[in-house]
């Protein structure tokens, strides 16, 4: 199937996918649905919603900034590291995609809570939500560190040596550090969770950043092992200034 094919089949299927949900709903779940009298304006709410709209709308921007800087230093390396770089970037988001989820799961569970103020509860949501994330990132750091080559196969012919090679080297590094990402990913849902996103994009700032400016300083010196190593350096900075904010303003690490 071509690229266009796989794109419209793509399409068609989420299609479908929204049409047997609201289906399901009509039919199962009218519950669900509003009616008349929860359709009023609020003032308050609106603005809330907007802000909150807004500030990830930014953060998801900067994100998708950041990642086509580095797409386009990486691809001054040639075939080789962009076929590599492909790869690997999938690995590596299938990898810890599930501690993002779990991340905006925390993120609906404290804005919960802080919202029927129960504030203890929160306390000792954060302290399971960090463990069961470090476990985690822990356990796919070490079956994507030790599988490393294994998995670029999955995506590129074994015969091709010297781009699997340079898959291996990135998995090497991001694999041995997904707990930074991790904890960031919590740390973007708290900080969403208690109504200051704001922070959220303060933070992807400066992974990104970070990221952007260390790579396109020493690339050139220490090639893509230099932009390899930019990313969870990006990503403990940020996880050391969320804490450090959340220790000193929120009082809750």
């Amino acid at each position: 199937m071509s690229v266009n094919g796989a794109a419209i089949a793509t399409l068609i299927s989420q299609a479908f996918s929204g049409l047997g949900m609201l289906i399901y709903v009509f039919i199962r779940q009218r519950r669900i649905l509003p009616s008349r009298k929860h359709m009023h304006y609020d003032e308050d709410i609106c603005r809330r919603i907007t802000s909150y709209s807004l500030l990830t709308c930014i953060q998801q921007s900067v994100m998708n900034f950041g990642i086509l800087l580095i797409q386009g230093l990486v691809n001054t390396f040639g075939v080789v590291t962009m076929s590599a770089f492909a790869a690997a970037v999938k690995i590596d988001s299938f990898a810890y995609m599930p501690v993002q989820d779990f991340g905006n799961a925390f993120s609906t569970y404290i804005a919960q809570n802080k919202g029927a103020g129960l504030v203890d509860r929160m306390q000792k949501g954060l302290r399971s939500a960090i463990g069961i994330a470090f476990l985690f990132c822990v356990f796919i750091s070490v079956l994507v560190f030790v599988f490393a080559p294994q998995l670029m196969s999955l995506f590129i012919d074994p015969q091709q040596t010297q781009i699997i090679s340079e898959g291996v080297t990135y998995l090497h590094v991001e694999g041995a550090c997904y707990v930074g990402i991790g904890c960031l990913f919590l740390l973007y849902g708290y900080y969403r969770g208690i109504g200051k996103a704001g922070i959220s994009v303060v933070l992807t700032v400066i992974s990104l950043g970070t990221r952007v400016v260390l790579s396109y300083m020493l690339a050139s010196r220490f090639g893509t092992l230099a932009i390899w190593w930019s990313i969870p350096i990006g990503w403990f900075l940020a996880d050391a200034v969320g804490l450090a904010y959340g220790k000193w303003k929120e009082k809750a690490f």
